[in-house]
């Protein structure tokens, strides 16, 4: 007996979500049934491949180092069968979809229910991380596409993106520092900046867009969440920059938006995939429902 591709997909699944119960979930099977073919799988190598803790489930040495080998052939099945079916079919399993943190919880629920209509025989497994491990995560398979705001770095894998719209930034201040019309970044005290802490894409974004010097940018107060951020300006405690798409969400009457005077800083959305996918028209397509659901809003 050797391994099927169903099991080794299902011993990547349990490897991305760290938990049993979420990977059968991801996986459109019982948690019973994905235990059982992992567990044929270990019985198959000799060898555990992962810990199973209380609340966690970890890769093991070897499960590490197997599931590394296990992406790239499931990528190449995934590729053959579509190109057995047809360029345009999409996969027999949820698109894999990853999200940078500062869009998944302002633009996801927007856009779902037009992705839900506009594909109806296509599911999507979202996952939420920063940029850097979005695209490295394109690059070894175990994501089909991401939506990212900054751009492509010039080295590692060859991957295209399709332009989704621009997202402006705006002034977030407590109430008692409102002030009026546009403001100038170059009036902002920089010590009172809040950013996102390291990692985020949008944190380099504010401290190009705010000139802040690498001294100051390492001091600023640094959280985890734009919603983190907000608590704290609303608190009075520092001004912080918001993406407009976020403004829906976040702004409220505890805190005051403000455009900025020209030049106005912001970031352009866009959707990336691995160059080569077989599944490059089904992203075109997202893309295209994403842009008509935001001209939508717009107009609205």
């Amino acid at each position: 007996m050797s391994f099927t591709f169903k099991q080794l997909r299902y011993a990547v699944a349990v490897a991305d979500l760290g938990h049993f119960g979420r990977a059968a979930i991801a996986c459109n099977v019982t948690q019973p049934a994905l235990s059982q073919q992992i567990q044929t799988l270990e019985a198959w190598c000799g060898l555990p491949l992962f810990e199973r803790l209380t609340r966690e489930v970890r890769l093991t040495p070897f499960g590490r180092e197997f599931v590394a080998r296990a992406r790239p052939l499931l990528t190449g099945a995934d590729a053959l069968a579509t190109f057995a079916a047809g360029p345009a079919t999409a996969p027999d399993r949820p698109l894999r979809f990853g999200v940078i943190p500062t869009v998944a919880p302002y633009l996801l629920p927007e856009v779902f229910p037009a992705l839900a209509s506009g594909l109806p025989g296509t599911s999507f497994a979202v996952r939420e991380d920063r940029t850097d491990a979005l695209l490295a995560s394109l690059g070894d398979g175990s994501l089909d596409l991401a939506l990212i705001g900054s751009e492509l770095p010039g080295r590692g894998p060859k991957l295209k993106s399709t332009p989704l719209f621009e997202d402006s930034f705006v002034l977030a201040t407590s109430l008692d520092e409102a002030r009026s019309g546009p403001v100038s970044l170059a009036s902002l005290p920089p010590e009172r900046i809040l950013l996102l802490d390291e990692g985020h894409c949008f944190r380099d974004q504010a401290i190009a867009a705010c000139q802040l010097s690498g001294e100051l940018s390492s001091r600023t107060f640094a959280a985890t969440s734009l919603s983190t951020i907000v608590e704290f300006v609303a608190a009075g405690q520092g001004v912080t920059l918001l993406p407009r798409i976020a403004l829906r969400k976040e702004a409220g009457e505890r805190i005051a938006i403000q455009p900025l005077a020209p030049p106005r800083p912001g970031r352009l959305l866009s959707l990336v995939w691995r160059e080569g996918s077989p599944f490059s028209a089904v992203f075109q397509t997202v893309a295209e429902l994403i842009r008509q659901t935001r001209g939508e809003e717009a107009e609205a």
